[in-house]
């Protein structure tokens, strides 16, 4: 006995058959009918218990009756009437056969048994009368029509056993209970019974039978057959399921997954979603689609772990001829359904060998296609397939897929229009930063940007530019929002940014007029009111001269900049914070310090550090740990710093990183003279500059510094104030000439006329060097010119 049938169990012979043919189970009533006990047999092959001469049974589909002659212990046959179960894996138990047959029933019953007192052939639902034990005693011939059973061969079985199924269990407790209460109940059950070609959703209500004093005696199972509303049910949970599942994100191959999902077991044992490549789907419709169709596969689910229905992995390529079901449905752009009967793959499969031998193999029976359209696009198709459910799709099944893949339809679409306005806007934004840094003597530098993963663009930058004397500028910024309108205020503010900088303002006077450009640019948001626009950014300037080993800082509410001195630990520079870009009239300040040769200067965007996981502590202290670690590729340094704080580089805001190692340019490569205020000293300090230049090997730039420095030099003792002063600078590539004076007025070009002697200084230095400018300083001024050391193609 089990607690789930707590009564004597020998009035059956049962037994269980494992696949490969031998005995697991026998209980009292098979030991009763035949004389073995189950020691004797367990293990056993069932064959072995066949009568001489009997042939053994053949044995198709879920479900098998029959007579068949069976050997007794003592040597005599039996003639026993059987029914067999094919019964699938539940829970711990194998697949397996379970046999079955009643030791008691079939005879006439007393005519004054209170359980034989209730009209059965009347009703026109199937009804059955269980006693008190459980096993049937009667049933009408609705009943023995849906178990496919007459009441004579039935008669004695308990339910589980005349069914075989898990569900029949279930309501074998649910006998079982009304059973020991005396009340009524009611359960809803799915299945396929023996007599049925389909499975059905039934309603049994289950009542004691009660004799005239109130005793229970039995429990009577009347079932009421409502599948038709179950499966409107079904249908309706479906759509609304999917209606949930589906579009959950913009990516086009999880949203083709999610369909998948939804479908499987639902609807179908096999669904697969090939979608036409975006370039060809675009503005694609039915009449421009001709056979054979080439489709990328996008996802697919199975029943079977697996899935060895597949011919075709996500992101394969295949190509479906006119006969085929995927060609058929896009051409036509219709639903497709059809049928495979076993041993012939029909028209849909005789194009593809390895196909049809693999739906041969699976029993795969039905299939349908559906087409995939979305705003007047067909954008793939999606492929459902039958073969462990034995039922084709009918009608409404052909109006579930439909409905299902117009909501998939409008997510996939959604999800291709976004990824590809992302992509385009991506590139756009990539086409606004860098695409290369400039060599320079100054640093070494190397950058990384990672666009938002869900947002995508946004606003952050970075940029590295050349200065004059050997200097170069360092920026970082991030422009608030997100969105087409962040990444143009951002090409708008680096294009600000590289023109001060070319003027070379001081980093607090820079951000001062970045200010005032931000304000502008959120008066205009604002639609030219006064009412504050949506625009904001932050910013960080550095400028790095390698002759000093100095560096100028100035942040307007940006995260300051990590600090790696050679050899030490990293450190955050403490700066003036100053106030974010855009709130107008408030000071920034510049931070300056010495910088040892080979520093690291790590500049970023607060998308780096900022995450849901941690906060920007912990993040601060990742970033430190990963810059410690510098291995002396400031490219490997940056993929380690993402690693560390971006594992899988999920940035939940777009990232800027710029990196910087800086040099130092020797004593031995400048040069520096005091000028007096004397137009005959000239000559003398042309000398001086040709043999310096002899010394440092350039003797090939003499004739063009010589020239540039005479100019510079005569303009300054005729127009600028004293103490003028000298410098050459160079590297291996330019000749940097520089003439300062304690002036403030800048040189500027100017047209000579013919007959005018002079005018022309400026013009000459334009001509020799590759470029020459001013910047002004706390002392006064400085202009510069750069000879090229480096032959031009």
């Amino acid at each position: 006995m089990s607690p789930d049938y707590p009564f004597e169990d020998g009035a059956t012979a049962r037994a269980v058959i494992g696949d490969d043919g031998t005995l697991t189970e026998w209980n009292e009533g098979a030991r009763r009918l035949l004389g073995y006990a189950a020691a004797e047999v367990l293990g056993r092959p069932a064959t072995d218990l066949l009568a001489d001469g009997a042939a053994p049974p053949l044995v198709s589909g879920p479900r098998w009756e029959g007579t068949v002659g069976l050997r007794h212990r003592d040597g005599r046959t039996v003639s026993v009437w059987l029914l067999a179960h094919h019964r699938p894996p539940h829970d711990d138990r194998p697949t397996d056969w379970l046999v079955v047959t009643p030791l008691q029933g079939g005879g006439p019953d007393p005519a004054d048994d209170q359980i034989d007192t209730v009209a059965l052939t009347q009703s026109p639902c199937p009804v059955a009368i269980f006693d008190e034990r459980l096993r049937l005693r009667r049933m009408n011939g609705a009943m023995a029509e849906v178990l496919g059973l007459t009441e004579e061969r039935a008669r004695g079985l308990r339910i589980s056993e005349i069914g075989g199924k898990p569900q029949n269990e279930t309501v074998e407790r649910e006998l079982l209970r009304v059973l020991s209460t005396g009340r009524p109940r009611d359960m809803q059950t799915y299945s396929r019974s023996g007599g049925e070609e389909r499975a059905h959703a039934w309603l049994a209500l289950m009542a004691p039978v009660l004799d005239t004093e109130g005793r229970v005696h039995g429990v009577s199972l009347a079932a009421h057959d409502f599948t038709e509303n179950y499966l409107a049910r079904e249908r309706l949970q479906l759509v609304n399921e999917a209606s949930v599942r589906i579009g959950s994100t913009l990516d086009v191959t999880r949203t083709a997954q999610e369909l998948a999902d939804v479908c499987v077991p639902a609807l179908a044992d096999f669904v697969r979603v090939d979608l036409l490549d975006a370039e060809e789907q675009r503005g694609t419709s039915e009449a421009r689609l001709t056979a054979p169709v080439v489709l990328r596969r996008a996802a697919h689910r199975s029943v079977l772990s697996g899935a060895p229905e597949v011919l075709i992995q996500p992101g394969g390529l295949g190509t479906y001829p006119a006969a085929s079901a995927q060609a058929d449905s896009l051409i036509e752009g219709r639903t497709i359904v059809g049928s495979i009967s076993p041993g012939d793959s029909g028209r849909w499969l005789s194009w593809d060998a390895a196909r049809s031998e693999r739906a041969g193999t699976l029993g795969i029976h039905s299939v349908m296609s559906v087409p995939i359209r979305a705003r007047g696009v067909t954008l793939g198709v999606v492929v459902l397939s039958r073969h462990r459910r034995p039922d084709p799709f009918t009608p409404d099944d052909v109006l579930l897929a439909e409905e299902i893949t117009a909501r998939a339809a409008v997510c996939i679409d959604n999800a291709r229009r976004y990824s590809r306005e992302r992509d385009t806007a991506i590139t756009l934004q990539r086409s606004l930063l860098p695409r290369s840094l400039p060599r320079t003597a100054a640093v070494d530098a190397a950058t990384r940007y990672l666009p938002a993963a869900r947002a995508g663009l946004g606003g952050d930058w970075f940029d590295v530019i050349p200065l004059s004397g050997m200097r170069v500028a360092m920026v970082v910024g991030d422009v608030v929002g997100q969105g087409i309108q962040a990444s143009a205020t951002m090409g708008r503010l680096r294009a600000a940014v590289r023109t001060l900088a070319d003027i070379d303002l001081a980093p607090d006077e820079l951000l001062t007029h970045l200010d005032d450009l931000v304000v502008r640019l959120s008066h205009e948001e604002g639609g030219g009111e006064n009412l504050p626009g949506e625009v904001g950014a932050t910013c960080l300037y550095a400028v790095y001269d390698p002759v000093s080993r100095r560096c100028t800082l100035a942040r307007a509410g940006h995260p300051p900049p990590v600090l790696v001195p050679p050899g030490g630990p990293p450190l955050e520079l403490t700066l003036p914070a100053g106030p974010p870009l855009g709130l107008g009239g408030l000071p920034f300040e510049s931070a300056e310090f010495e910088l040892a040769e080979g520093s690291l200067l790590a500049l970023y965007t607060d998308g780096l550090i900022e995450s849901r996981e941690r906060d920007v502590d912990a993040s601060h202290r990742i970033l430190c740990a990963a810059l410690a670690s510098d291995a002396g590729s400031l490219e490997e340094t940056c993929n380690r710093v993402l690693r560390a704080l971006l594992p899988g580089s999920d940035a939940h805001d777009d990232v800027a990183l710029l990196l910087a190692r800086t040099r130092c340019l020797p004593a031995s490569q400048v040069a520096t003279w005091d000028i007096p205020a004397d137009p005959a000293l000239v000559a003398p300090v042309r000398k001086q500059v040709v043999e310096q230049l002899d010394v440092w090997s350039l003797s090939e730039a003499a004739f063009a510094a010589e020239l540039v420095v005479s100019e510079l030099v005569t303009n300054a003792i005729r127009y600028g104030s004293r103490p003028i002063r000298l410098r050459l600078i160079h590297d291996a590539t330019t000749l940097i000439c520089e003439v300062s004076d304690t002036s403030h007025t800048a040189p500027h070009l100017r047209r000579a006329k013919t007959w005018d002697e002079g005018g022309r200084g400026l013009l000459l230095v334009a001509q020799l060097t590759q470029r020459w400018g001013s910047r002004h300083t706390a002392e006064g001024k400085t202009i510069w010119a750069e000879v090229s050391l480096v032959e031009e193609d």
